[in-house]
């Protein structure tokens, strides 16, 4: 058990790789579904489900001063780019099942969160510093991809999605300032950071929004509340 705990818990790369991995996947998968739901090429897509995946790593690498890391990884690029595939080949399925981009999304966001929070911690980032750039990690994806796609960034107008972000970051955060890095903090702030998502898809919980008397509705506001 000691050695599956170490390996988890960062002193081994070799397992936060492959969670960086799926998470660069699942978020690509995310990504290349709103390149095809915006109507874009094959290489649209891929774009996009590029972007996704990695945009919140290389943006938490830049701000850390070290070398963004999934640029260096082949597996990363192989990981986006098949998630893109995946998302054009399979289009008609998934666009069937409607939360699919958000469900995807929940998936990357849990498991980024956590990487994003290793990540900096163990470039001695301070813990604060820490809990914020997991959160850059999680939600930087996906507002590039809203703001390539010409829309409102989802994580400025969607309260459960930098939330959930923020609390799993703290999770790891807290387990590591505690001395107690153990598999369980990890799968802690998965799973909270991926059920607070939820909660907030399935029941439309968001952060109060302060309206504007006589102001235009904004249809991606409306559009997002109804679809999350």
């Amino acid at each position: 058990m000691s050695a599956v705990v170490t390996l988890i818990t960062g002193s081994s790369g070799t397992a936060m790789t492959w969670i960086s991995i799926i998470g660069a996947f699942a978020f690509g998968v995310s990504g290349g579904l709103a390149g095809v739901r915006a109507r874009l090429d094959l290489f649209g897509v891929l774009v996009l489900a590029a972007t996704v995946g990695m945009a919140g790593g290389i943006l938490r690498d830049v701000l850390l001063g070290i070398r963004p890391a999934s640029l260096s990884d082949w597996r990363m690029i192989a990981a986006v780019t098949l998630a893109g595939i995946v998302a054009f080949l399979a289009r008609v399925p998934l666009s069937r099942w409607e939360p699919s981009i958000e469900a995807f999304d929940a998936v990357g966001l849990a498991l980024f969160c956590v990487i994003g929070t290793d990540v900096a911690l163990h470039n001695l980032a301070a813990p604060v510093t820490a809990a914020l750039l997991g959160t850059v990690t999680a939600v930087g994806g996906g507002a590039v991809r809203d703001i390539v796609l010409n829309r409102v960034p989802g994580v400025l107008k969607e309260g459960l999605y930098a939330v959930p972000a923020l609390v799993g970051s703290a999770i790891v955060v807290l387990g590591y300032e505690l001395g107690h890095g153990t598999i369980l903090w990890y799968v802690a702030a998965v799973v909270s950071c991926f059920a607070i998502r939820v909660v907030g898809m399935v029941f439309h919980v968001n952060l109060p929004v302060a309206p504007v008397p006589g102001a235009p509705r904004d249809p991606d506001t409306e559009q997002g509340a109804q679809g999350t």
